[in-house]
């Protein structure tokens, strides 16, 4: 998953700010897709069921062109954080409405990894996490991987399920993640440094086991 490069956005940011109003919209375009992707990887799977990830992209979208001027007027961070930004209240909203019962309720502010999008980068990361030495031909048979990995992400403390999704998942720069979450650069970068060895660790124990 990869947002739209930052060229370009900056080129229709500067057109949108002189009063382009395709530009604008292109802006927003650009990113639904991204946006989509990163609303349904945080999505709980109870909820997947009530609510689809394109209907809160398309809340998210009718906010962003209201608040647009503003932004363009002062572009406190860069465009596609402040779109995640507002797509994070969301999904966070839409997990109080639809709170569950059990150890994992829906009313979690971080939601759950959704398998359905565990993609081919996804599965390389976790080989090389469980193996690093696994061969091709290993890596081809990933059935039994796909679930441990699944597994252990589930039982990852919140804070570092996060960083997992948005340095790996969303492919998002460490200087991006800090500036996300308020970190320094060498903070946000330690986070998923103990992050990945806490998920390696995971994926060891329960093979193991």
């Amino acid at each position: 998953m990869n947002w739209p490069p930052g060229d370009q956005t900056q080129e229709l940011i500067n057109d949108a700010k002189a009063g382009d109003a395709g530009a604008a919209g292109e802006l927003l375009d650009r990113h639904r897709e991204a946006l989509r992707r990163m609303i349904d990887l945080r999505l709980d799977r109870r909820i997947r069921q009530r609510v689809d990830a394109s209907d809160i992209v398309q809340e998210v979208m009718i906010e962003a062109n209201r608040r647009l001027q503003l932004y363009l007027e002062d572009p406190a961070m860069p465009f596609h954080l402040w779109l995640r930004q507002m797509a994070q209240d969301r999904i966070i909203d839409a997990h109080r409405r639809h709170r569950g019962s059990g150890k994992r309720s829906v009313d979690r502010e971080q939601a759950n990894m959704a398998p359905a999008n565990l993609d081919h980068s996804t599965m390389e990361l976790a080989a090389q996490l469980c193996d690093p030495e696994m061969t091709p031909a290993a890596r081809a048979t990933m059935a039994e991987l796909h679930r441990r990995f699944e597994a252990a992400l589930e039982t990852m403390d919140d804070h570092d399920r996060e960083i997992v999704l948005m340095r790996h998942f969303e492919q998002l720069s460490n200087q991006d993640v800090a500036n996300a979450l308020g970190l320094t650069e060498p903070a946000a970068s330690m986070r998923y440094l103990r992050a990945i060895r806490k998920l390696r660790k995971l994926l060891s124990d329960e093979s193991d086991g």
